[in-house]
């Protein structure tokens, strides 16, 4: 799930000033932060390691750390006084899913707590897709299946994908865009560094495109320590627990 936060806190910066001319950009420049990407992968980490409800953990750690980016009819579940899954298929249930794909044992289980995870709020059925989409990949990714990448992506979106993909800098916010175009980048990666640096590059909503990325590009490359480390500087100590105790638990 690092790599999931490292995606979000080097994007964040470029998320409404993507840097589409240099390859070679400053992961960690001047207005770098933690957004709703990593409160909410927190979140799901969380409810996973204390056996809480997805959603009472969304709305817990929401809650504390108001004003990180969330979308506006996020916001308004996340203030409802009775909050209700409002029919999202935004990339918001596969932002925040990196911590399923590494602590379940199946497939089935695996794309079944996905589901779980996005139903609070991305109850659509393409919601939920990019969540299990997501969650898979990155099972098949830490157990080395790298040639099945390609056939989830054609499975889950079509033969001709590709040719659906957002164009280089367009802001698009949906699974349906968003999760293919970060399974493309992730196949024409060469390491992890290089899969988040093609991401942000890339443009568009770079901060959430990048932390699907990472969690993907994490679970098969590894990190670099040296991320890590800078990337864990931005976090608040509660949220450090919580990486730490789920990397003990479950990614060892």
């Amino acid at each position: 799930m690092i790599g999931a936060i490292i995606g979000d806190v080097a994007g964040s910066s470029y998320e409404f000033d993507n840097d589409m001319e240099h390859y070679d950009l400053d992961l960690f420049r001047e207005g770098t932060t933690f957004t709703d990407d990593t409160v909410c992968t927190i979140a799901v980490a969380d409810a996973i390691l204390h056996g809480k409800s997805y959603e009472s953990s969304l709305l817990e750690w929401c809650h504390r750390y108001p004003g990180r980016g969330y979308g506006g009819r996020f916001l308004g579940w996340l203030l409802s006084a009775a909050p209700k899954p409002y029919g999202s298929y935004g990339n918001g249930s596969a932002m925040r899913v990196s911590p399923v794909g590494w602590a379940f044992e199946t497939i089935e289980s695996t794309r079944a707590q996905a589901e779980c995870s996005a139903e609070p709020t991305h109850n659509h059925p393409e919601g939920i897709k990019g969540a299990q989409v997501i969650a898979e990949a990155i099972f098949r990714l830490r157990c080395g299946e790298w040639d099945k990448i390609q056939e989830l992506i054609i499975s889950s979106y079509g033969a001709d994908y590709e040719s659906n993909l957002p164009a280089a800098g367009v802001f698009d916010e949906t699974c349906q865009g968003c999760v293919p175009l970060a399974l493309t980048i992730l196949l024409r990666s060469t390491d992890y560094e290089d899969a988040i640096r093609s991401a942000i590059h890339y443009g568009g909503d770079s901060d959430t495109l990048a932390a699907i990325v990472g969690g993907m590009a994490e679970a098969y490359y590894g990190v670099p320590d040296d991320l890590v480390e800078k990337a864990l500087t931005y976090l608040p100590d509660e949220m450090c627990r919580v990486y730490e105790d789920f990397r003990s638990k479950y990614m060892q």
